[in-house]
């Protein structure tokens, strides 16, 4: 009974409400200022990425180190005598063991020299490990199943450093099976990596900063549209850094007193910038590729593409001559040329044809990659293709 009456005295002031039109509540409105209206972001041409994607800091980078190994234990046949380094480097490795060997009693047949390569990549400590490389020097065939025996790896600009120590089995890619003068081969089999086979003694120095405060930050792909749309997103992100676009591929930002460059440097390189792309097209006429970016314009055009063919054929024919009457049989050459032109395909571009439209023209005509590759290159050369053209 209470609830039919609570719900008869909620209708009754509704209806009260209904019949004298106001509302059942009052929004507040609140005046927005100028600060707190949302402006729309402009869109320039390109792709969002982060700075640590697209660009690194001056003086953080990676540094190539070389040596010259040992690997032995082959499967093959290793090198031949005639490989004097390759005897040399063996009766050295043996004697530094207090082994004394003789050079001339030496045959590498499971021994092979080879070159080692590794990075040594930034901020590299003591007892880190990295990928090394190996390539055979010599005559050898494979490099299957070797193991590298300890190599010292230095770098070309401090040759009396010793930066790595790589030693381990090396794994190859390829193989190369042969028997009865039947062989089958896949892959080098010269080539090869020690994953982790090399574990760095000591790091190269690494500068940050320069001129007592300023960092520098280096496109990978330098353009001038990207590198001033970095500064201005790194001022409007972070304060203090007073950044500045030296040029069209660095940027150079302030470090803020008191702060790290370690802190400096990973606040910055999460920051968002536009990245501008090039209009561009590359074309590989080896393999017929075509790639084209998503700024390449096209202005109103047509374009007619046809196939002209020319066969000729050559026979040859055998005159024989009647009985008795002396002659020689002799061959005659018979030759018939034909030609054959198939219809004009037309193709037109509109106004503000995009790299999608002209995809689907191309597609529609079933051209052939080499046919687009040509008409590419003459709509280039008509003028109507607003984009650089690169072949391969």
């Amino acid at each position: 009974m209470k609830l039919i009456i609570i719900l008869g005295l909620v209708t009754m002031a509704a209806l009260s409400v209904a019949q004298a039109k106001l509302p059942l509540f009052t929004p507040v409105l609140k005046p927005v200022s100028e600060a707190e209206t949302v402006k729309p972001q402009r869109a320039p041409d390109g792709v969002w990425a982060r700075v640590k994607d697209v660009a690194r800091f001056r003086g953080v980078r990676s540094n190539q180190l070389v040596g010259t190994g040992l690997l032995l234990g082959l499967e093959g046949p290793g090198e031949s005598k005639k490989i004097g380094p390759t005897v040399s480097a063996l009766v050295y490795y043996l004697r530094r063991q207090n082994i004394e060997v003789y050079p001339k009693t030496i045959e590498p047949k499971n021994a092979a020299l080879v070159m080692v390569t590794a990075d040594l990549p930034p901020f590299a400590v003591n007892g880190q490990r990295v990928d090394v490389t190996i390539t055979s020097i010599g005559d050898a065939r494979s490099i299957r199943n070797g193991t590298l025996v300890i190599t010292e790896l230095k770098s070309p600009a401090d040759p009396n450093t010793v930066y790595a120590v790589a030693t381990g089995p090396v794994s190859i890619g390829g193989f190369g099976v042969s028997q009865n003068g039947n062989s089958q081969v896949k892959g080098f089999q010269t080539v090869g990596r020690i994953p982790g086979g090399a574990m760095i003694e000591k790091g190269a120095p690494t500068n940050v900063v320069y001129e007592g405060n300023k960092m520098y930050i280096e496109l990978d792909d330098p353009d001038m549209s990207t590198a001033q749309r970095a500064e201005e997103q790194i001022n409007k992100t972070l304060s203090g850094f007073n950044a500045k676009a030296v040029n069209g591929g660095t940027i150079e930002v302030t470090l803020p007193a008191g702060m790290s460059s370690t802190l400096a440097m990973a606040r910055l390189e999460e920051i968002q910038i536009p990245v501008d792309t090039p209009a561009l097209i590359v074309v590989n006429e080896k393999t017929g590729t075509i790639i084209m970016g998503g700024n390449v314009k096209i202005a109103p055009v047509a374009f007619m593409y046809g196939s002209l063919s020319i066969k000729v054929e050559e026979t040859t024919m055998v005159s024989q001559p009647p009985p008795f009457s002396g002659g020689k049989t002799e061959k005659v050459p018979q030759t018939a040329v034909s030609a054959k032109e198939d219809p004009a395909k037309v193709g037109v571009t509109m106004q503000n044809t995009t790299v999608a439209d002209l995809a689907a023209i191309f597609q529609k005509l079933s051209l052939t990659p080499g046919d687009v590759i040509a008409i590419l290159q003459g709509l280039k050369q008509q003028g109507a293709l607003k984009a650089r053209v690169v072949l391969q």
